[in-house]
């Protein structure tokens, strides 16, 4: 299990786990309850292992930029064996006098998303990290380490290429519980990344009805034809479809009980509300937010909608099918 946590995504856990505590993180605290590291620790990774690849870690992340603060015990400040560390956002937040408009914020998402870290210089990793504290959640990928967002989908490529001719595509999508895909032919007017997956919004040709589809169930190649579409429909379209994602998402609600303290505290806490029970959190998708939900396994309990818990314990069932298989093998 330790080896399928990249490195990348334990500095992305790390960097969410500081940014949420006010009073900082002790590192044991860190080692017990940060994906990346608890995996290995579980694993029987030895102690004195996992702290030199903390700091390792803590070093890279002030090499680029990212502001880790030490804080000693109150009554010796050169006291640090029970020392606590955390990124304040006073240092790592932009100038209160910086504002971006919805639609800048968006490119800016967009950027961040697409680039690696071998295209941007530390500068610039260092600036898009800072845009990324002006609101959007901690959970969505900070640039340099994006391990849940890459361009890696087949379909991104020919679709990105179709919106900036203006270009109708066709292509085949596949929606959970249907046994064959259908065929789609969409105009498409703007790629979104919404809740750590790539969508594209567009016209349905033959519906002429606005359409957002998942690129991960798009099946095969798409097509680009040679029928074209006027571009002022690409006008403020990335802002439509992410509205439309919204107010499907505050539709859609789901009732969770989540361990304190965890990764999953952190991740779904920032877009959560409170409620007597555990937290309220909304959702697009119901089978993506099941995979989300059952990636943390003992950390989150469903109490509602009953079709999602479900889908968690099929997901959960399945994980340990797998396992039991390879064991008896």
């Amino acid at each position: 299990m330790a080896s399928r946590i990249p490195a990348e995504e334990r500095l992305t856990n790390l960097v969410v786990a500081l940014m949420a505590t006010e009073i900082g993180l002790t590192k044991q605290q860190i080692l017990d309850n940060v994906s990346g590291y608890r995996q290995r620790a579980d694993a029987g990774t030895r102690s004195d292992a996992l702290e030199k690849m903390f700091e390792r870690d803590k070093d890279e992340l002030r090499t680029l930029g990212v502001p880790i603060e030490t804080i000693g015990d109150a009554a010796d400040p050169n006291d640090l064996r029970e020392a606590r560390y955390r990124i304040p956002q006073a240092e790592y937040d932009l100038p209160s006098d910086i504002d971006f408009s919805a639609a800048e914020l968006a490119v800016l998402r967009l950027a961040g998303s697409v680039w690696s870290a071998e295209s941007a210089s530390g500068d610039a990793q260092s600036g898009v990290r800072k845009i990324r504290a002006l609101g959007i959640d901690g959970d969505e990928p900070i640039i340099g380490f994006a391990p849940r967002i890459t361009a890696r989908d087949a379909a991104f490529a020919p679709l990105q290429d179709a919106i900036e001719r203006c270009r109708v595509v066709t292509f085949d999508y596949l929606k959970p519980g249907e046994d064959a895909p259908r065929r789609r032919r969409i105009r498409p007017l703007a790629l979104v990344d919404y809740e750590a997956r790539w969508h594209v919004y567009g016209v349905d040709v033959d519906a002429e009805e606005d359409r957002t589809f998942l690129l991960s169930r798009i099946v095969g190649a798409v097509k680009v034809s040679a029928t074209t579409f006027d571009p002022a429909l690409r006008e403020r379209a990335g802002e439509r479809a992410l509205s439309g994602l919204e107010r499907v998402a505050a539709a859609n609600s789901a009732l969770l009980e989540v361990t304190p303290g965890t990764e999953a505290a952190l991740r779904l806490g920032r877009r959560a509300s409170s409620a007597p029970q555990g937290i309220h959190v909304p959702f697009v998708d119901l089978h993506i937010f099941a995979d989300e939900l059952a990636s943390y396994g003992p950390e989150v309990r469903v109490v509602e909608p009953a079709a999602l818990r479900d889908a968690v314990i099929d997901r959960l069932r399945a994980v340990v099918e797998v396992h039991t298989d390879q064991e008896a093998s």
